[in-house]
């Protein structure tokens, strides 16, 4: 059976709203201001650990408030905003019938994100679920996502992600890699490389069961 792994901050949920309130709850605790949703945006593809010490190098807090901040946004995170990007649900449910076998990868904790998967009604359609503390790196390093095809078993096939991370990890892993237009990436395109992109699930599973038939760079 062909495997696809998917990302999910970016890709198949936008978070960025509740992943921003965390964040800000944290900065009003150390009496700082608050960063804007694109300046959050901004931040997001490395995991909470990252987003943390951009916020403080952009507000000039020493490393000694890293574990202090982390903890407390990872106490106050929720999922009250974060919504399914359209299409999504129908699109996981097509290719799962259609016998491919769907894994997760990504950079936000175990914890969080099989609250979101569940609370998303997501949870059925991965097999395995790789999250940012599930292994001692996180992407860009290829060890997660070599992981989560590992597990999967069948054949490694198609990477899909939103952003320069997932593209690097893909790349990392000698994978094809699916490029979500709609995510948070902070390159342009062009700097990509990538077997096709997508602005829409509606179309993503015949673009994927066209993949083999198809040259690279197709879009849909």
């Amino acid at each position: 059976m062909p495997s696809l792994v998917f990302d999910l901050d970016g890709t198949l949920i936008d978070s960025a709203p509740d992943i921003a309130a965390a964040l800000n709850q944290v900065l009003k605790d150390e009496g700082l201001a608050p960063l804007s949703l694109a300046q959050v945006i901004g931040f997001i593809g490395n995991g909470i650990p990252a987003l943390i010490a951009k916020a403080r190098t952009h507000y000039g807090l020493s490393d000694a408030r890293q574990e202090v901040m982390l903890a407390a946004m990872l106490g106050c995170y929720r999922h009250d905003q974060t919504r399914l990007y359209p299409g999504v649900r129908e699109a996981l449910s097509s290719l799962k019938a259609g016998g491919y076998r769907l894994g997760l990868c990504t950079n936000k904790n175990l914890g969080p994100t099989h609250e979101v998967l569940a609370a998303c009604g997501l949870a059925e359609f991965f097999e395995v679920v790789i999250g940012g503390d599930s292994l001692a790196v996180k992407k860009p390093d290829s060890a997660p996502l070599q992981a989560a095809f590992a597990a999967l078993g069948g054949t490694p096939f198609l990477y899909i992600g939103d952003s320069e991370v997932d593209e690097e990890t893909a790349r990392r892993a000698a994978l094809p890699f699916a490029f979500f237009t709609g995510g948070y990436c902070h390159l342009p395109e062009e700097r990509l490389t990538f077997a096709l992109k997508f602005d829409s699930f509606a179309g993503l599973p015949e673009a994927v069961r066209g993949l083999a038939f198809t040259a690279p760079e197709t879009s849909v």
